[in-house]
């Protein structure tokens, strides 16, 4: 089923990232960095269906090459933590061809981003798992007329009240300010990018006649009864296609669980309430009991086999200390209840979600911990070691090295500034709210099985009804709210 996924981030030489070296992973090949002389070979790489770079009219024919346009970036930027490359990574729909889903991301790639003057590296990867994407790296400098790179920003001096520049003797400069020339790193961006996607996805799929749609907004605010999934990684989806269950996945599973009970017993609670409030009970001269509907319930039963019985002894008996805890004698005692039933399944919903996206979160940051950790001697070794050693070390040590900086990078967005990764205090609080999720769940049990002792009291008054004759033609309009 085709989702909404559209990730953007920024490719920083300040995090010891490289243009040259995120667009040959992307295509899958060969390119040199003239920056700094490294060669970065993915041709080996597969799953890559589709690669090519779309410009600007403007932009340097020459830069139709991809070695040629990066390496240009990676040379027009002088500074050690320059921004060389926006990226952002967007599932495409499965319900659409493999060209299908290229002619659609080559029209969004064209219209939203190189219209608007950015150079834009487009690689579609498929590896037959269920999970087509698209890569699309874009260049952060705006092209002159002539060709040639323009700048990021100007600078506007500050004036004072007689027009005159104002003169800073602490740093002895000129005060002034810089003023983005282009409008792409506005914050609104983001979102504008992501809704473009979503209005031309879903006008494609509806134009090939799919019934399904995407929605860049979160759950809560589509007021949707779903916990979200963790992202897993590469890795662990390798692993898990293999058969091999991973920490993350077992996390997805069971919100997945979760989602699917949400969502059963909403509907079945949703259904009770309709049939309740749809009946002619005003219509009747005498409104069946309780008592009754248990009769009838119990007369039924007689004609079932012996195995049967003893199974519907049990639901029977379920059924009577549900009407006696709860004091039911009438039906409008019953939709009583069950209007309240399906305001506690809701609160009840709302607290199970709130704990799991919490228990995904630390799990998420214990995850990324224990891989710190792990990795981390490693690190220090290529630290330690002298400058002409740290190539080939690094080398060697790739994927421990990515691994901790992937981490570490996680880690540094998750501390916001704070030195020391408080993973004892979020082990204690893991440890606190499992049991307080399976308390909650314990409870969600109880309500599912009183929904069933009241479906079954449904199925012995529908049989009541069906016999009963109407002497009036009395009317009721009875509105309820069915939204929750």
């Amino acid at each position: 089923m085709a989702i909404f996924h559209s990730h953007v981030k920024i490719i920083s030489r300040g995090n010891g990232k490289s243009a040259v070296a995120a667009a040959a992973y992307r295509a899958g090949e060969n390119i040199r960095n003239d920056y700094d002389g490294r060669v970065h070979d993915y041709t080996r790489k597969t799953g890559i269906v589709h690669t090519e770079i779309i410009l600007p009219a403007h932009a340097p024919i020459e830069y139709s090459n991809r070695a040629v346009l990066w390496n240009a970036v990676e040379t027009v930027e002088k500074a050690k933590n320059s921004q060389l490359a926006r990226e952002l990574d967007i599932a495409l729909p499965v319900e659409l061809s493999g060209e299908e889903n290229i002619s659609l991301i080559q029209e969004y790639v064209k219209s939203t981003f190189v219209d608007n003057g950015m150079c834009a590296d487009l690689c579609v990867h498929d590896a037959g798992n269920g999970n087509p994407h698209a890569h699309i790296m874009l260049t952060m400098r705006p092209i002159n007329d002539d060709g040639t790179w323009g700048a990021k920003q100007r600078k506007q001096y500050l004036l004072d009240d007689n027009g005159n520049k104002i003169y800073d003797p602490e740093k002895r400069q000129y005060k002034c300010s810089k003023i983005e020339t282009t409008d792409w790193n506005n914050p609104s961006k983001a979102d504008e990018w992501r809704k473009a996607w979503e209005d031309m996805c879903n006008a494609e799929l509806k134009r090939l006649g799919h019934d399904v749609r995407i929605d860049r907004r979160s759950y809560a605010e589509q007021g949707v009864e779903k916990v979200p999934t963790v992202h897993i990684g590469v890795s662990s989806a390798q692993m898990e296609i293999k058969g091999f269950h991973t920490e993350r996945g077992s996390i997805n599973r069971e919100i997945a669980v979760s989602n699917k009970e949400l969502r059963q017993i909403n509907a079945r609670l949703k259904k009770l309430k309709s049939w309740l409030y749809s009946q002619p009970f005003d219509k009747i001269e005498k409104v069946p009991s309780m008592s009754d509907v248990l009769q009838n319930i119990k007369i039924t039963e007689q004609f079932r086999s012996n195995a049967r019985k003893i199974a519907d002894l049990q639901a029977f008996a379920n059924v009577v200390n549900f009407l006696r805890d709860n004091d039911l004698g009438t039906v409008d005692e019953l939709a009583d209840k069950v209007t309240n039933m399906h305001q506690s399944q809701y609160d009840l919903a709302g607290e199970i979600k709130k704990k799991d996206r919490r228990l995904a979160t630390l799990d998420l940051h214990l995850h990324n911990v224990e891989i710190y950790n792990s990795h981390k001697p490693i690190y220090q070794e290529y630290l330690a070691l002298h400058k002409n050693k740290r190539e080939a070390f690094r080398v060697k040590n790739a994927t421990s090295i990515a691994a901790h900086d992937t981490s570490h990078k996680y880690l540094s967005g998750v501390l916001n500034g704070r030195t020391s990764v408080p993973a004892k205090a979020w082990k204690v609080e893991r440890e606190k709210l499992l049991p307080e999720r399976y308390g909650l769940c314990d409870k969600y049990f109880s309500l599912k099985d009183d929904v069933r002792s009241i479906e079954k009291l449904k199925r012995g008054a529908e049989k009541i009804m069906g016999n009963i004759d109407i002497v009036s033609n009395r009317t009721r309009t009875v509105q309820h709210d069915l939204s929750l």
